[in-house]
């Protein structure tokens, strides 16, 4: 199969491009800049933007499948503004679905977010849901996952928890109650591929109804009725992922706090969380916003946050009914932060 990943040298989409490369697929990488990624040799490189359809649109030919992996982190205020998020989201994945369908992409699978809504409170939030919306209005067949923060090597999640939560003494908004769910890319990335290739592992035939629960609970009216199959698409060519939407989290949520106080048992530093109230975070945060990200950017310590992110703080990333089972996993079975960190969680207070 011949796979386009478009943000293929990004966090997720290097460790994608890799499992596709090593299942046999022809892939190319797209990106703004693709040369310095760290993909195999046999993984074609192309550069763009996809603000820009001119600039994308040659990288479609004759693929059968797209990944659209393009995102900016709803973790750091973007340097261009929250309007960045509009900007490469929503504009960004409405160009995606456009060359794909002027180029007849038999495949689209969109990387979108928990809690994606074109009523959410976040910008972030926002574009993810208007970019959801473009995909499903299209010409497409499409799967689209939303999971909660993915963590690994070469990620911003643990980075992003140390620098806001520093060791020691450790102010928190809110105490740092905010729920997480995360899930480890190492095994975020196999469930891609298999969506990609139309793959049901045994194990899932036993569990079929979570991609029928994910979609009933999403948009019932929306989606078709899929019956998934022992191990690719049917005799009769149904894609057992087709017009799903998943909705991802890892073996367990966990607060901020406590993945502060892990992410820096890791270095050996203890954590002491104060709480700050979360209407003076608020003052706080907002203060930040008639600060030029660059100048944040400068200021050591201090993150490149404002409003938006005040606004993130106070929703849970967290999935009820996680969906990795439609994939032949069980919760259990997923990585824990504390593994990923060769941690104790049990010795390590927030």
């Amino acid at each position: 199969m011949r796979t386009l990943v478009v943000g293929g040298t990004g966090f997720i989409g290097e460790a994608l491009c890799r499992e596709l490369d090593r299942r046999g697929d022809d892939v190319t990488a797209l990106a703004r800049n693709p040369e310095t990624a760290a993909l195999p040799a046999s993984v074609d490189r192309v550069a763009g933007d996809v603000t820009d359809y001119d600039a994308i649109e040659p990288a479609f030919e004759a693929q059968d499948a797209v990944v659209n992996l393009v995102a900016l982190s709803p973790l750091f205020r973007p340097r261009g503004g929250e309007e960045m998020h509009f900007s490469v989201h929503r504009d960004g994945t409405e160009h995606v679905v456009r060359a794909a369908e002027a180029h007849g992409v038999d495949r689209l699978l969109q990387m979108s977010a928990l809690g994606a809504d074109p009523d959410g409170d976040t910008a972030y939030l926002e574009a993810k849901g208007l970019a959801e919306a473009a995909v499903r209005d299209s010409e497409l067949t499409w799967t689209i996952f939303r999971p909660s923060v993915v963590f690994g090597d070469g990620g911003e999640f643990l980075p992003y928890t140390r620098q806001l939560a520093p060791p020691y003494l450790t102010p928190l908004p809110g105490g740092g109650e905010t729920r997480f769910q995360p899930i480890w890319v190492g095994d975020l990335v196999p469930m891609l591929a298999d969506a990609l290739a139309g793959a049901v592992p045994a194990t899932a035939r036993e569990t079929t109804e979570a991609g029928d629960a994910a979609t009933a609970r999403l948009d019932a009216d929306l989606q078709p009725a899929v019956t998934p199959v022992d191990d690719v698409a049917d005799a009769a060519g149904e894609d057992p992922h087709a017009g799903r939407t998943y909705e991802l989290g890892g073996p367990a949520a966990v607060t901020l706090a406590e993945v502060a106080a892990l992410a820096h048992a890791a270095d050996g530093k203890p954590v002491d969380v104060v709480p700050i109230p979360m209407p003076l975070a608020k003052v706080g945060l907002a203060s930040l916003d008639l600060v030029p990200p660059g100048v944040l950017d400068a200021i050591p310590g201090v993150p490149r946050m404002g409003s938006d992110q005040y606004r993130s703080l106070r929703i849970d990333n967290t999935v009820d009914d996680t969906d990795v089972d439609a994939f032949g996993v069980e919760p259990a079975e997923l990585t824990t932060v504390p593994e990923y960190l060769d941690v104790d969680s049990d010795a390590v207070e927030p």
